[in-house]
């Protein structure tokens, strides 16, 4: 299959024919370059503020309840644009309310050409989401049985917690999807060593998919810094530097590569290192006390 992974602008837009027709172009464009599944990044949902104006879109709570007003739509497009090119789309994560939730989760749906395939929401909350967004962790992970393999999702923060991405690889997963949103190059950093870390440990595929440039009429998403790109364990049938396409950093566009799942199996067998088998290695090496010794 191949894999397309976005690094993703936020703009302003000024109606909702302006988002669908830049939706339409962006898959059109990976879908025509032979793509199977898009990756679309943490909070690119929140253009969609910007239908609201400029005061809206400049709110922390009224650019959330925008966003979700639009949901109902955003799911038909997506749904419409998958049915159309015949492939998978992650669609750009935003605010959702959960059942029984006072406060929205961040939540990423999964598209198939038969439509919605399920969602996955952000387990672990950021400073900013905690402190000043107020928005809700959400609770279970999935993974997604598709035509195209096994899928799991794990956004942005939840990248850099390596007990997440095991259970979904413990439960099948062979892809791990990581859309981000991240202001700084630190954060940058942050999310793309964990994603190479989950793919080196997990002897899997993890596909890093960005917001990139400014958007500074809406503070929630004001800034941010990224490449995109799709990494693989550093080992047999994958590059050496474990970066299988990477896009410049803060450059929109499409970093894609071809994977095989049967690669991934192989490595997992026959690789220098086998990560994934030796995993539980690790258990009994920690449960015994620690022993400290004084060099003083």
């Amino acid at each position: 299959m191949k894999i397309a992974a976005c690094a993703y602008p936020l703009d302003f837009l000024p109606n909702w024919t302006a988002y669908a027709a830049k939706l339409t172009d962006w898959v059109s464009r990976a879908a025509d370059q032979g793509a199977d599944l898009l990756v679309f990044p943490e909070y690119g949902a929140m253009e969609l503020a910007s239908l609201g104006g400029a005061d809206v879109a400049a709110d922390l709570e009224a650019a959330l309840v925008e966003v979700m007003r639009q949901s109902d739509a955003v799911h038909e497009l997506h749904c419409a644009l998958a049915a159309q090119h015949k492939l998978h789309i992650l669609g750009a994560s935003g605010p959702a309310m959960a059942p029984h939730a006072a406060r929205p989760v961040n939540r990423a749906t999964l598209y198939g050409p038969n439509g919605v395939i399920g969602h996955q929401d952000k387990q672990i909350m950021t400073r900013f989401e905690r402190e000043d967004w107020d928005i809700a962790p959400g609770h279970g992970l999935q993974v997604f049985d598709t035509a195209l393999g096994k899928i799991g999702v794990i956004i942005c923060y939840d990248a850099e917690f390596p007990l997440l991405a095991r259970a979904l690889v413990d439960a099948g997963a062979e892809i791990l999807l990581a859309p981000s949103c991240t202001e700084t190059l630190a954060g940058y950093t942050r999310v793309k060593v964990g994603a190479m870390a989950r793919a080196l440990e997990n002897q899997c595929i993890t596909v890093h998919a960005p917001t990139v440039g400014a958007a500074d009429w809406c503070p929630a998403v004001d800034a941010n810094t990224g490449a995109a790109a799709i990494y693989g364990p550093p080992d047999l049938g994958f590059p050496e530097t474990g970066i299988l396409a990477q896009t410049d950093l803060n450059q929109p566009g499409w970093a894609m590569a071809d994977i095989s799942l049967d690669a991934i199996a192989r490595v997992r067998r026959e690789g220098a290192v086998l990560n994934h088998a030796h995993w539980c290695e690790q258990e009994k090496r920690t449960t015994a006390p620690v022993t400290r010794i004084n060099g003083a």
